[in-house]
């Protein structure tokens, strides 16, 4: 009989591909997946290590398995993803319930960790973070019917708050026909909706064919029969071309979405993060994408709390919250990681000033929030169906406006079945909080 595997991933898309590749190299290592760590022989924990939030759910996740190992319900547990990697040395001394500790440059070698470890051999390991394979065959973890593509792993923005190029390394890009391919393959086995990431998409190519190459590999992706939606995460300011927008304007299969992580509008503030610009030039570009691609729904994220923040950078960030009108936004706690030149600077806040000031911009951006979804009342929008709302019996969907897991939903009734993965037409009657509410055509 197989050796059943669990596996918990932890964190954003990125480390989820990674989970998939691992998944699919563990099913042709003979291993059996499993969904229920209580039938499982051995859990792999793929953890986030990003910021202090995300650490503690992962060490708390990796201490619940310990327990279960410890009374007798499983035989190993394996721990993969960025805290592996970040803080490898010290989990092997503080965490030795633990039997597997592999950095993401030893994601290639899971099959064979798990089995030493079955084997009652402890493994510690890492390489270089140039060996995390950047494609493979997957198991998908999302429903079928959509999936994340990652086109490119590392960063080389080094914003200063930042640990992924500590944890991930360099910036370096797939080969376009290898991500074309692997979208072809999606679409054949029914995957509909294709949410392109990375550290930061506008940058893709850079490192391979020496320019911003996102528009052309956009261009060739929408070439693909049976692609509804394609969504762009991700996307770092400074390299938003306008050839890229132009082509998302165009190409009716790219859904009018995109996510800009701007983090700060102050200038000081920005300048001491290691990105550039000001409230002024960040307004212009919101206002130069939105004339290059009407209708367009406007993503970011903030940090509050940044060391060094004065009341007048915090003030001026509730402001441009006001001004820019965003969309969809979210807002988090500066988080202060070791290793991270940010880490050091003079003017550190505590942490609840810090979760007050990021609390206080999501207040500010709720009354807009629900503008843009009143907003929508007496249109008709095209809806992907994900299933049913336990609590109001509802169909539940997502609409171009709406990335997987992040943005809101819409709520509808409808006269016929709705199964799970397809498109309806929703004209919307209401809204329910931020969500949407209405019925099918």
């Amino acid at each position: 009989m197989a050796i059943k595997i669990g596996m918990v991933s932890l964190g954003c898309s990125k480390n989820q591909v990674d989970a998939e590749i691992m998944l699919s190299l563990l099913c042709q290592g003979g291993y059996e997946l499993c969904a229920d760590p209580s039938q499982c022989q051995v859990v792999i924990v793929n953890t986030c290590g990003f910021i202090e939030d995300a650490k503690r759910e992962s060490i708390e996740t990796i201490l619940e398995f310990c327990q279960m190992k410890e009374q007798g319900l499983l035989k190993a547990v394996v721990v993969t993803g960025c805290l592996a990697e970040r803080y490898r040395e010290e989990m092997a001394v503080q965490i030795p319930e633990v039997d597997v500790i592999l950095g993401i440059g030893k994601n290639s070698e899971i099959v064979a960790a798990v089995r030493r470890a079955l084997e009652g051999e402890r493994v510690v390991d890492s390489g270089p973070k140039g060996d995390l394979p950047l494609e493979g065959e997957r198991v998908l973890t999302t429903p079928g019917y959509f999936a994340y593509l990652k086109i490119a792993e590392g960063c080389d923005n080094c914003c200063t708050y930042c640990a992924i190029p500590l944890i991930r390394g360099r910036f370096r890009s797939r080969p376009m026909e290898t991500i074309v391919e692997e979208a072809r393959r999606l679409i054949a086995g029914g995957v509909q909706e294709i949410n392109l990431i990375a550290q930061d998409t506008s940058r893709y190519g850079e490192d391979l064919y020496g320019t911003y190459s996102l528009a052309e590999l956009l261009t060739r992706l929408c070439r693909l029969e049976g692609l509804r939606w394609l969504r762009v995460l991700y996307c770092y300011p400074d390299h938003l071309t306008d050839q890229l927008l132009e082509v998302m304007a165009r190409e009716e299969k790219i859904v009018k979405y995109i996510d800009i992580p701007l983090q700060h509008c102050s200038g000081p503030v920005l300048k001491a993060m290691n990105r550039t610009g000001d409230r002024e030039s960040l307004l212009r570009l919101m206002a130069h994408v939105r004339e290059k691609i009407p209708g367009v729904t406007l993503r970011t994220t903030l940090i509050a709390g940044f060391p060094g923040e004065t009341e007048e950078d915090f003030e001026e960030l509730c402001r441009f919250v006001k001004e820019a009108r965003f969309e969809r936004l979210g807002c988090f706690a500066y988080s202060q990681e070791e290793g991270t030149p940010a880490a050091l600077l003079p003017g550190q806040l505590d942490e609840e000033e810090k979760r007050r000031r990021a609390e206080i911009v999501m207040n500010e951006q709720m009354p807009i929030a629900f503008q843009v979804s009143a907003s929508q009342v007496g249109k008709t929008l095209p809806v992907l169906v994900e299933g049913m709302d336990e609590e109001t019996g509802l169909y539940c969907g997502r609409s171009p406006m709406d990335a997987p897991d992040i943005d809101t939903r819409v709520l509808f009734t409808s006269g016929r079945p709705c199964r799970e993965g397809e498109f309806v037409q929703v004209e919307i009657t209401g809204t329910e909080g931020y969500d949407l509410t209405g019925r099918a055509c």
